[in-house]
């Protein structure tokens, strides 16, 4: 998979994306994560990306003319399964979501910022808007992060543990068990027996029944 990430801000993308599972997928070559910084795609010495918007307003808004140079660039080289813009108003990122994507070959990922982009982008080069949550960020590049490194992590060979995502939460409907590692006994508080018997199928019950008890707590 490849993944091609437009930002104006680079920098706050750099490192987590060298850092645990993103960085070994990408050191496996299961997966290509390449930034493209819109500053690079204007043409004043100031290197401007955005501008105040037409009719008034608080607010900057990113100008068309890096994000659609940087597209022809791109374009011109390969096809993308999606163009995706992270947005407020977009379709929420779910589970369901994040296991669709994981399946395309390429992805291009906009990030916007300030009060957005100019809706020209949205209308020609977009074809997924999607929300990490009801809520505004200073922009794109954080819930894009969250977007690559959920996708990611479902990539075949990423995980050591091929059944450690297909178990995750969300992966069912029903939440994910407790989970208790060594040492058996921590300031008093001690790891259920039954995880202690060796008994799997016994284990597998208790664990059935503990994400039980916290689906139902959850409908309350």
């Amino acid at each position: 998979m490849r993944i091609d990430v437009v930002t104006g801000f680079p920098g706050i993308l750099e490192g987590p994306l060298d850092e645990s599972i993103i960085r070994q997928a990408r050191m496996k070559n299961l997966v290509e994560i390449v930034l493209h910084d819109l500053r690079n795609y204007t043409h004043d010495r100031h290197r401007t990306i955005d501008d105040e918007p037409y009719g008034g307003g608080a607010g900057m808004v990113l100008k068309p003319e890096p994000f659609f140079e940087c597209f022809d660039e791109l374009s011109a080289d390969r096809s993308y399964n999606e163009v995706i813009y992270l947005s407020p108003d977009g379709e929420l990122f779910t589970q369901k979501l994040a296991n669709d994507l994981s399946l395309k070959n390429s992805l291009m990922i906009l990030c916007g910022h300030y009060k957005g982009v100019d809706e020209r982008i949205r209308e020609k080069l977009v074809t997924r808007e999607i929300s990490i949550g009801e809520y505004v960020l200073s922009g794109g590049e954080i819930p894009a992060l969250v977007v690559i490194d959920a996708i990611v992590r479902l990539i075949p060979g990423v995980l050591h543990d091929a059944e450690s995502a297909l178990e995750d939460s969300f992966q069912s409907e029903d939440p994910d068990h407790p989970h208790y590692t060594h040492p058996p006994e921590y300031r008093g508080m001690r790891v259920p027996e039954v995880l202690l018997s060796g008994n799997h199928e016994v284990i597998a019950q208790w664990r059935h029944e503990e994400a039980s008890k916290r689906a139902a707590l959850k409908r309350k």
